[in-house]
């Protein structure tokens, strides 16, 4: 079986452009994994902390409950 050099160099950068590819594929899924954590940890910070209690009324005041 005999290959043509033109269609070994052709089957080269075929193969360097779907490397290339595909590293751009898996910078942009990190960039967007990043962007994820930042906006998770942002809702986060939002939540966590001292929650107000009741201090009058029936609700809140005999019995503790945290949903």
């Amino acid at each position: 079986m005999e290959v043509s050099p033109s269609a070994m160099v052709d089957r080269v950068l075929q193969l360097r452009q779907a490397d290339v590819q595909q590293e751009v594929q898996v910078r942009v899924l990190k960039e967007a994994m990043d962007t994820q954590q930042a906006a998770v940890a942002s809702l986060l910070d939002g939540v966590t902390g001292e929650m107000p209690r009741a201090t009058s009324g029936d609700v809140g005041t005999r019995v503790n409950t945290w949903a």
